[in-house]
Parts: C-alpha cells; sequence; structure tokens
C-alpha cells in the first residue's frame, strides 16, 4: 500500500475511534508533548499608535499611571537627566503629575505634586480612583498606599492603609474590586525581596479597608514580575530572583515560570514562559476573554554586559508573548515596534495604553502607545453563502406544504392531531436544544468541562414522571393552551398570570435565540449582526405564520437532523486533524481536567458544587417539560397519550447521546485550540463564540456553509412563535370570546406570531448594545425567575388537593419577592433560581392555602388523588401516597 494511502487510512481509522468514543471518560493524567518550536499567531492581534509624547525630553522608568473617569494620568517614576549612568550620572525620583485629557492632543502638566518623588510602585486603575501602593526613592522603599483622582482640575490623594511591609518592584493587578499585590523588593539592599502575595478590597468603607495577607505561589521570591487578570483569576510571570554567589556578590536569575490563583480556590503552577521575562509592561493586558500579553520586558541575556554594551545595548527584546488561559499554551504574538519595560500598562476599553518606559538599561523614553485589538474576521466565500442558502428554501417550502392544513384553528395550533410520535419527539427536542445549546454547550466544555451534562441525564431521569404524573392531565383535559389546566384547579386569575408569564418568557428567549449566533458570528465572519437577527425572524415569522405547528413540528425535525449532522461532521474535522492516538487524546483532556474535575460536595449554593449542579438541573428539566406551553403543545400534536409518551421517550433517549456529542466538540475543540493555539484568535470578545469561530476559520468551504446553516436553524424560534400565539388566542383571546369562529382564532393567532416575532427581534437588537458574558447563565437567569413559578403553580395543583386559588397567587407574590431578595442582596448560583421558584412558589402557596379560606373546587380528575386513570401507575401511585397529607 502506499505510503499515502497508509497515513489517510491511519488518520479514518483514528478519526473513526474518535468520533464513536468521543463521549467516554478516561482516567489518566498524561498531557499532549508541546512541540519544540513556539507557535505564532498568523494575524497580528495587536495594532499600535503612537500618542503624544510625555512633556519630559528624557522620558521616565517606573511611573504610576492609570485612567479616573476619562482622564489618563501619569505621575512620578525616575530617570537620569544630566546623562547615563555608566558615564556618573545620578538617578532621578519625580513627584510631577501629567494628564492627558479625554478628547486632548497634548499632556498638561498639574500644578499638584505626588506626596513625594516616589518610582517603581504598583499602580492600577480602579473605580475609587488610581490606586498607589509602595515605591521607592533614593531615601528607602516604602509601604504607603492611595487613591488618586482628578477633581475640579485639581489632584486629590486619599490615604489608603499602609502595607504590611515596604515594597517596590512588585507587581499587582485588579480583581473586581480587591487589589492583590505579588512579590517585591521590601529594602534598598538590592537582595531583599519577597514572596508576599496580599489583597485589599476597595469595594469596603475607608474605616473598613484593610490587607490582607494570603497564601504565596508555591515558587521563588521575586521582583519586576508581570501580573494579570483573566476570567477572574490573578497571574503571576517571570521576575527575577535574587542569590548571592560565593563572593558575596549578588546575582540575578531571570524567571519564566508562571502561576494562576483562583480566589477561593488558591494558587496553581502554569505553563513556563517560552523565555524568561522581567520588568514587562504590568498588568499584562488581557486580550478577548481568555489571552494574556506579555509585552517586551527584559529576557537578561544581555543582562551581565550592561556596562560594557553601554549605548551599544541593543536594547530589550521587541517580542511580544501571548497566553492562553483555558489550553494553557503561549504563543509568539508579534514584533512591536518598541522596546519597553519597567512601566504601568493602562487599560481603555478595547485598548491598552503603555506610557514612557526603559528602552534599555538606562536609558528612558517619553513616548506613549496605544494597542487596539484588531479581531481577525473571515470572508464567508460565496460556495458557503450558496450552501447556507438552501436552507430557508427548505424551510419555507415546509411552510407553504404545510399552509394547505393550517387554515382551521386546531390545524394550525395542535397540527390536527396527526403528528407521528417521532417527529413530535424530535420536535420537543428541537425546541429544547436551540442554539442556546448548540453553541453555549460546545463553549462549556471547550472553557470547563462536562459536569453539565447532568441536564441531559435529568431528562431521562424525569421522563416516566412527566409520563406518568403530567401528562395525563393534559391529555385527558384535551388542553390546547396548558395553563387551560390553571383555571380548571384553580381560577382565572391564576391562569392568566401562568399564560402572560409564559409569553414574556418566550419574548426574552427568543431574543437570546436570536442575538446569540448573530453575535457570534458577525465577532468571528462578515456576517452583520443586524442582518442575521432580522433575516432570521422574517424567516421564521414568514413559515410559522402560514404553516402554522404542523409547519413548526416539521421544521423543528429538519432542524434536528441539521444540527446534530453539523455536529457530528465537526467532531470528525476535528479529529482528523489533531495528533496523537485517540487513548492519549483523551488522557490529555482528562488530565487537564476537561470532563469531570473534582467539584466540591458543599451545601453552599454560591458555588458550582454537586448539590447545586443536581438540583438546578433536575428543576430546569421540570420547569422545561411540565410548564412550557412549547412542550405541552408537542404532547397535544399526536393521535393519543400513548402515542405523545412515545415522544417524551424519544426526546428522552436523544438527549443523552445528542447532549455528549455536543459536549465532546467542545472538548475536541479544546485538544485542538491545545495543539494549534497560534489559530486562536485573542481577540475573540465572547466565550459563546468559540464554535462559530472554528467553523468559519477551519472548516473546508461548502462544509462550513452547513454547518452555520445548523446555527440558523438553532436560531430559528419557530417553536416560540406559534406557541405563544396558541397562548394568546386560547388564554385571552377566546377566553373573553367563546364564541369566536375558528377562522377568527386562526387570524389572531397569525397576528399574534407577527407581533411576538418583531418583538423578539426588538429584544435582540436591544441586547446588542448591552455586553453579556454569558448567554446560558443569562437563560438560566430568565427561566428561573419566570418559569419556575410557573412549575411550582402546576406542581402545587397537581399533587395536592387543599392548594386553592387565593393561595396559590399569594404563593406567586412571595416568590417574587423572595427572587427579588435573592437576585439583589443574595449569594446564589444561577443554577439555583429555577429550583428556588419552584420550591417557594409551591411551598408558599401549600401554606397560604392552609391558613387563608378559598372557594370550593370540584376537583374530580384534576390532582394526582383524584385521577382515576392514572392510579395504577406505580410511580404516580408513589407520589400520591408521599403526598397523602396533603
Amino acid at each position: 500500500m502506499a505510503p499515502s494511502v497508509t497515513i489517510a487510512v491511519a488518520r479514518l481509522q483514528r478519526c473513526t475511534a474518535f468520533v464513536c468514543g468521543a463521549a467516554i471518560v478516561c482516567l489518566a493524567s498524561l498531557h499532549s508533548a508541546a512541540g519544540a518550536e513556539l507557535p505564532k499567531f498568523t494575524q497580528a492581534p495587536i495594532r499600535w499608535e503612537q500618542l503624544a509624547p510625555l512633556p519630559d525630553a528624557v522620558g521616565f522608568a517606573g511611573s504610576v499611571a492609570g485612567l479616573d473617569r476619562g482622564t489618563l494620568l501619569v505621575a512620578g517614576g525616575a530617570n537620569f537627566p544630566q546623562g547615563r549612568p555608566w558615564d556618573g550620572a545620578t538617578k532621578t525620583w519625580h513627584d510631577r503629575v501629567f494628564v492627558l485629557r479625554a478628547n486632548a492632543k497634548e499632556w498638561e502638566e498639574l500644578a499638584a505634586r505626588l506626596p513625594r518623588p516616589l518610582g517603581y510602585a504598583v499602580s492600577a486603575t480602579t473605580p475609587y480612583g488610581i490606586a498607589v501602593v509602595g515605591g521607592n526613592n533614593a531615601d528607602g522603599v516604602y509601604s504607603d498606599a492611595f487613591l488618586l483622582r482628578i477633581e475640579d482640575n485639581d489632584l486629590v490623594t486619599e490615604p489608603l492603609p499602609p502595607l504590611p511591609l515596604p515594597l517596590a518592584n512588585a507587581a499587582g493587578a485588579m480583581i473586581g474590586a480587591t487589589l492583590y499585590i505579588a512579590g517585591g523588593q521590601s529594602a534598598a539592599d538590592a537582595n531583599k525581596i519577597e514572596s508576599c502575595f496580599l489583597s485589599i478590597d476597595l469595594a469596603q468603607p475607608a474605616d473598613k479597608r484593610a490587607w490582607v495577607e494570603l497564601e504565596t505561589w508555591p515558587g521563588p521570591p521575586r521582583m519586576l514580575a508581570t501580573a494579570g487578570v483573566q476570567e477572574g483569576a490573578f497571574y503571576l510571570f517571570g521576575g527575577v530572583e535574587l542569590s548571592a554567589d560565593a563572593a558575596g556578590t549578588i546575582q540575578r536569575r531571570y524567571l519564566k515560570d508562571g502561576y494562576r490563583y483562583q480566589p477561593q480556590q488558591g494558587w496553581r503552577q502554569v505553563a513556563d514562559m517560552p523565555r524568561p521575562v522581567a520588568a514587562a509592561p504590568t498588568p499584562a493586558p488581557a486580550l478577548g476573554t481568555s489571552h494574556l500579553l506579555i509585552v517586551g520586558g527584559d529576557d537578561g541575556e544581555n543582562a551581565s554586559r550592561v556596562a560594557e554594551l553601554k549605548d551599544s545595548h541593543p536594547g530589550f527584546p521587541r517580542a511580544s508573548l501571548a497566553y492562553h488561559t483555558v489550553t494553557d499554551r503561549w504563543v509568539s504574538a508579534e514584533e512591536l515596534p518598541f522596546s519597553l519595560a519597567t512601566t504601568p500598562t493602562i487599560r481603555d476599553g478595547a485598548s491598552v495604553i503603555i506610557p514612557g518606559g526603559e528602552t534599555r538599561p538606562g536609558v528612558r523614553t517619553n513616548e506613549v502607545w496605544r494597542g487596539t485589538l484588531t479581531p481577525q474576521r473571515a470572508e464567508f466565500g460565496l460556495l458557503n453563502l450558496s450552501v447556507l442558502g438552501v436552507y430557508p428554501l427548505i424551510m419555507l417550502g415546509i411552510g407553504v406544504w404545510c399552509s394547505r392544513r393550517s387554515k382551521d384553528a386546531d390545524g394550525f395550533f395542535r397540527g390536527g392531531q396527526r403528528i407521528p410520535w417521532w417527529a413530535a419527539g424530535l420536535s420537543i427536542y428541537a425546541t429544547m436544544l436551540s442554539s442556546i445549546t448548540f453553541m453555549a454547550i460546545p463553549a462549556k466544555a471547550f472553557f470547563s468541562n462536562w459536569w453539565f451534562i447532568f441536564s441531559q441525564i435529568s431528562v431521562i431521569v424525569l421522563a416516566p414522571v412527566i409520563i406518568a404524573v403530567y401528562l395525563p392531565f393534559f391529555r385527558q383535559l384535551n388542553l390546547t393552551s396548558a395553563y387551560e389546566y390553571l383555571e380548571h384547579r384553580f381560577n382565572l386569575a391564576v391562569r392568566w398570570f401562568g399564560s402572560a408569564s409564559f409569553i414574556a418568557f418566550q419574548i426574552a428567549r427568543t431574543g437570546i435565540v436570536l442575538y446569540l449566533p448573530a453575535l457570534a458570528l458577525s465577532t468571528v465572519s462578515s456576517i452583520d449582526t443586524t442582518t442575521c437577527i432580522v433575516g432570521m425572524t422574517l424567516l421564521t415569522i414568514v413559515v410559522t405564520y402560514f404553516g402554522g405547528m404542523e409547519a413548526v413540528i416539521w421544521t423543528d425535525v429538519a432542524q434536528s437532523i441539521i444540527l446534530l449532522a453539523a455536529a457530528a461532521l465537526s467532531l470528525a474535522v476535528i479529529a482528523w486533524q489533531l495528533d496523537g492516538s485517540t487513548i492519549d487524546l483523551f488522557r490529555a483532556a482528562a488530565s487537564d481536567g476537561k470532563f469531570f474535575p473534582a467539584i466540591p460536595v458543599s451545601p453552599d449554593f454560591a458555588i458550582e458544587s454537586v448539590w447545586v449542579l443536581v438540583l438546578g438541573t433536575f428543576f430546569a428539566t421540570l420547569i422545561s417539560y411540565t410548564s412550557n406551553q412549547e412542550v405541552v403543545q408537542r404532547f397535544m400534536t399526536t393521535s393519543d397519550e400513548k402515542q405523545a409518551a412515545r415522544a417524551i421517550w424519544v426526546n428522552a433517549w436523544l438527549s443523552l447521546p445528542s447532549g455528549m456529542l455536543f459536549f465532546a466538540v467542545g472538548t475536541a475543540l479544546y485538544l485542538f485550540y491545545q495543539q494549534f493555539p497560534e489559530r486562536l484568535d485573542p481577540g475573540l470578545a465572547r466565550n459563546d463564540a468559540i464554535y462559530p469561530f472554528f467553523m468559519v476559520h477551519e472548516l473546508p468551504p461548502g462544509l462550513a456553509g452547513f454547518v452555520v446553516a445548523g446555527i440558523f436553524a438553532a436560531a430559528q424560534p419557530t417553536s416560540s412563535l406559534n406557541s405563544v400565539a396558541t397562548a394568546v388566542v386560547t388564554d385571552f383571546y377566546q377566553r373573553m370570546r367563546p364564541a369566536a369562529s375558528p377562522k377568527s382564532r386562526v387570524r389572531v393567532g397569525r397576528a399574534a406570531t407577527i407581533i411576538t416575532g418583531l418583538a423578539g427581534m426588538a429584544v435582540a437588537l436591544t441586547m446588542e448594545q448591552f455586553p453579556v458574558e454569558s448567554l446560558w447563565e443569562l437563560f438560566l437567569n430568565v427561566l428561573g425567575l419566570t418559569t419556575g413559578i410557573l412549575a411550582g403553580l402546576f406542581s402545587l395543583g397537581i399533587l395536592t388537593k387543599r392548594a386553592h386559588g387565593t393561595g396559590a397567587l399569594l404563593g406567586v407574590a412571595a416568590c417574587i419577592a423572595a427572587m427579588w431578595a435573592v437576585s439583589e442582596y443574595g449569594d446564589v448560583h444561577a443554577m439555583m433560581y429555577g429550583c428556588l421558584a419552584v420550591v417557594v412558589s409551591f411551598g408558599a402557596g401549600y401554606l397560604f392555602s392552609l391558613l387563608l379560606p378559598g372557594a370550593t373546587k370540584q376537583l374530580e380528575g384534576l390532582t394526582i388523588h383524584t385521577q382515576r386513570s392514572i392510579a395504577s401507575s406505580p410511580v404516580s401511585a408513589s407520589l400520591a401516597a408521599l403526598a397523602a397529607h396533603s
């Protein structure tokens, strides 16, 4: 066999093995070996430009700097104004203060001065002013700390608690309102350096602020290190360690090790830098959501030859390094237009500003540089657009085909109850999938792990409960809207509250489902966000308007096929390109904690613990399958209850393997970009965009168009539009006008379809203006705060006999108040919102029903205790026994 054929066969075998075994969790502890040559970004991530120079001919190193309400401030620092240090010039520290106001072209020197000449302090931009901590001058090292603010064209200094020890040449950065300080030099004696790690919460009142001594990193003490913050973690890279040789001469050892500190989790070592770096501008600029940039600095290569080289010194390296915090990989970023060390960086929106600094030993500069991210956007291409263009044609064809059978109310709202069970099951699956799952779940696996797969497992666990306990009520009462049950069981007010809450939730959900893929695609390609949102909205409205529920079902079937095929093809393409055997790849992912790393088994509902995951996913599933009109409406589209039960099982058994597929895509993306870190875009502004970025940059033309069509399929909220139209017509229009003709109900339903689509589009377009870090967490928040109450109401009605309408409404009010209090003052993980809403609305509603009188209603067929046809069900019988006292 020819060598090329042998290689192709081997790759095909590895690809097949990877796809088939992608969901298997392997226990091992070996990383993939890194290549010897440092990869380099295919595109420079930063565009550099010069701002007005500082108004000093020599310039400064070791200045303090920051941004205060749009005004850039640079103060202090040190230089050699009389010449070069090797010619006998004396180092001079300064207390001068310069500001560059918003929209100003030149720097302005203030009459005000720092409290003393000062250099080599930590400075940080904070919400309370520019923090200045420690530093030194010719008289020694200081422990002072203070805030600087520009008020009424004057410099205001606010004292902070002093450090527990003097520090200069330390590294510091902000996480939220907390300033962290690491290492530094504690005395003028050159060999006195520290391994201290301190923090101060600046959000505390002035009299409560205090420095906290934290555990130190598991490495040597250092000064002139580079700090950085990304995704709520503090990073410490490189620096200088000092030690005395046999003759007592102090020697510098340039460091290249790195460490990560996560509050409440502590330190861990990360990958070493490719070369030693000390005194790089700090903090390291954060790029996108997961990169840190090391700009320049001193690698120590010529440190021992400073006196020999003098003005012939080539200057500090112009190279820059980028660190990816997720894959723990370093990349050569770009050649810089400057050589700089011992100067701070200032973040200004999407830009980073570096004022002054040291270009080579003893030589300063007055140059001020601004770097701006240049995100990578790929042209989508004619072939991809052509493939993508087939998708809306298919959807429109389905809408036209179904329109002839959706002219009456039963056909428009329930598909004439002629939908096959397998199609109804796929429709439930597609409804629960959406773009939130298709994009956010791979992103979650890429950036985190597989623990969230509990949400898929809970579908299987709850399926028999839903079939035995909840389904009979919806089918035997022959409901069109799920919220009709709430009126039968309680009263009209409860029904209207339930339906209105559902409508509000669906409009918000429609906005999220439209916005997420549009934003992600616009971030990484030439596809415009607004165009994508408007186009998908119009397509969805047209299909749903003409085809009704039957068109929704069959478009859902097509979407399910496209989504699963797109994910499987993506996984195959990734597996084809990865180096290493399947078992080695799994070992690498497992050792990096990408499957099921240890997480706390803790009753603390504020952290991502086992209990939070189990309870959160269990109740989220319960909410979706028992109180969501989108799903309940599918129960009513089949010919009978038995077929509806089969549909539920189709969805349940499809949820876990497909969920594993989507998580596997995320893990495969992690392995891919761990092996090819240079192919990542450091300017990627959203975690949720990682999968679309791979699609448009790595998939072959044509295939990329097909996979992006999967995103559009997931973003088509036909189910939301039809279910909202059903709720509007059934719960409001028909309830207030019971004599309305079937044609008028269809007419109102179609009008509601248009209005809902436009409202969802308005939400999506509004969300363009507001950054949301994780739309998955936003979705969980919306889910918990709205539909969680509904699930509590349905459970209250079905599982108890003594609950009544007044008690249920008071329980709703109590739940709204409790959820508001939790969101404002509590510290609860977003996944627990749904659980809390169900428990509080159920518990408070039942308690109020016991304490207060309520209207007596005929409960035959409305509770688990009075539903004869399900009395023989083991699940429902067990639940009835547990709730017998109610």
